[in-house]
């Protein structure tokens, strides 16, 4: 899908002053207790309104990263103002103007699927005159207005994310944290969540989001992190971080591993550009550069000349998994999740 948040900023974040942060952290750091550090010194700084993808290999550091922000975990060290209340003073008010939505879904099994959005909007003190409205507009946002009156534990895992969804954003917080909101959803509602966040961020809520589908951050984000070992590695635009891999992205795949690397080292000898990234994938070679649409078919000429027949290639542009790979050098899905 095209990016368009990229060249043409929303309004409200067009306005947004420089002071107005929904999120500030000044070194946060996080070890645990057997000497891993899960957040090694994060300084961030998200101003109201804006959406922000916070992405990297599993294990990174992201959850451990939200769970603090959040306040269900306390950092090592570091500072942190979220809203603009401090987390170390202030973290009730800081849960009452946030939503948040784990990976897990955190819903009641024997309760129906309007009583535990009702049960979310008593939680989050929505007003008795507006509860029932509210509940209606989100069972129908999520789909699930035709099963509205039956238990939770006989939903499918799919259903059960999206209610989790609905009682996050019961109270309409100007702060959303979504960690990996659409994980195991179709297609449909995968794209009918995209469009309500969108909304509500152009309404001027703040998103803060971190995704396993890279085409869902490109979509939806103003801005990115991309953070490794616990640490922000690379902060942009989807565009800008695109950038950073250069050019086009020639893919050519091969039948054997010998002649992957062989053609590894053509690729990296016979570009006449100083800029070129030479990878392996599955099936063959990845050669990154700026000019690759000229290069490109000299390469494929010399890599026949040399008795290496080509089973497929294929010239795109930079993709956000591109950028990972030349970034952090793994893959989205790398290690097992966090704990």
């Amino acid at each position: 899908m095209s990016k368009t948040k990229d060249t043409t900023k929303p309004t409200h974040l067009q306005k947004t002053k420089k002071e107005e942060k929904s999120i500030d952290t000044r070194n946060l750091k996080l070890t645990y207790s057997d000497g891993t550090k899960a957040v090694n010194g994060i300084s961030l700084q998200i101003p109201k309104g804006e959406f922000f993808g916070f992405l990297g290999p599993n294990g990174a550091g992201k959850t451990t990263f939200i769970k603090m922000l959040v306040t269900l975990l306390n950092p090592t060290s570091g500072k942190a103002k979220v809203n603009g209340y401090s987390l170390k003073k202030q973290p009730q008010v800081i849960r009452e103007t946030i939503g948040y939505m784990a990976q897990e879904t955190n819903v009641d099994g024997e309760l129906t699927a309007r009583e535990n959005i009702r049960f979310a909007c008593e939680a989050y003190g929505v007003p008795k005159k507006k509860r029932e409205k509210r509940i209606n507009e989100l069972l129908e946002l999520v789909e699930l207005s035709d099963v509205a009156n039956k238990r939770v534990k006989g939903y499918s895992g799919g259903m059960k994310k999206r209610l989790d969804v609905a009682t996050a954003l019961v109270h309409e917080p100007p702060l959303v944290f979504l960690d990996e909101p659409t994980t195991g959803l179709d297609p449909k509602s995968r794209k009918k969540l995209w469009d309500y966040f969108e909304r509500i961020n152009a309404e001027g809520r703040t998103i803060f989001l971190t995704t396993q589908y890279l085409e869902e951050a490109d979509q939806l984000c103003d801005r990115i992190a991309v953070i490794q070992e616990g640490e922000i590695i690379s902060t942009g635009s989807p565009t800008k971080l695109k950038q950073k891999v250069g050019g086009h992205i020639l893919e050519i795949s091969f039948d054997g591993d010998k002649q992957k690397k062989k053609a590894a080292e053509i690729a990296k000898k016979t570009n006449i550009y100083d800029d070129t990234k030479v990878d392996f994938t599955e099936k063959g070679i990845k050669v990154a550069a700026e000019k690759n649409q000229i290069s490109g078919a000299a390469l494929l000429v010399e890599l026949q000349e040399n008795n290496l027949p080509i089973k497929g290639f294929n010239l795109h542009e930079p993709t956000l998994n591109d950028v990972f790979l030349t970034i952090t050098g793994k893959k989205i899905k790398d290690k097992k999740e966090e704990k």
